[in-house]
């Protein structure tokens, strides 16, 4: 009985390892991410490493806009002492594993702390109402810690939002 228990216990826990599927984005992801002309979108969440994050100043007023034309920009320079805004060129790709939103700009490097110019951003999730982005970030102390991104349209209602801010 102990030796089933035990085999049990082995067959969930590297069951529980195993990656979900990856994420594809449907034929109409471009349209999704920068709707007819542009879409802007909104910090909903932010998990660092699995912990939801701190939505200060800065995160409660990012804004990210895509364009069909393939360019994106970020609204940081314009709120006080959140950075410098980041431009760029944006291109869906499509892979055994997954979708991915790759970014390539003068600034990615500098303002995203890597020595490439471009940045991969997979996608885990995309409808007209939300954007799922993950990506790896480096800290400040050289480790790298996994960011997931919940974002939704600029106008969208975001309940506890801003739940640490009470």
């Amino acid at each position: 009985m102990k030796a089933h228990l035990i085999l049990l216990a082995i067959l969930i826990l590297s069951c529980n390892g195993q990656d979900k599927e990856a994420f594809v984005a449907p034929q109409n992801a471009v349209q999704l991410i920068s709707g007819d002309s542009t879409k802007t979108w909104k910090l909903a969440k932010r998990f660092n490493d699995g912990h939801r994050m701190n939505m200060g100043d800065c995160f409660l007023s990012y804004r990210v806009t895509y364009s069909k034309e393939m360019t994106m920009s970020d609204n940081n320079a314009q709120n006080a002492n959140c950075g410098d805004s980041l431009e760029a060129n944006w291109t869906l790709i499509t892979n055994e594993s997954g979708s991915f939103i790759k970014l390539t700009g003068q600034k990615i490097s500098e303002l995203l702390n890597i020595d490439e110019d471009y940045k991969y951003f997979r996608i885990n999730a995309l409808s007209k109402d939300t954007l799922v982005l993950q990506f790896k970030h480096m800290q400040f102390s050289s480790n790298s810690t996994i960011i997931i991104d919940y974002l939704v349209p600029e106008n969208a209602l975001v309940k506890d939002r801003d739940f640490h801010n009470k």
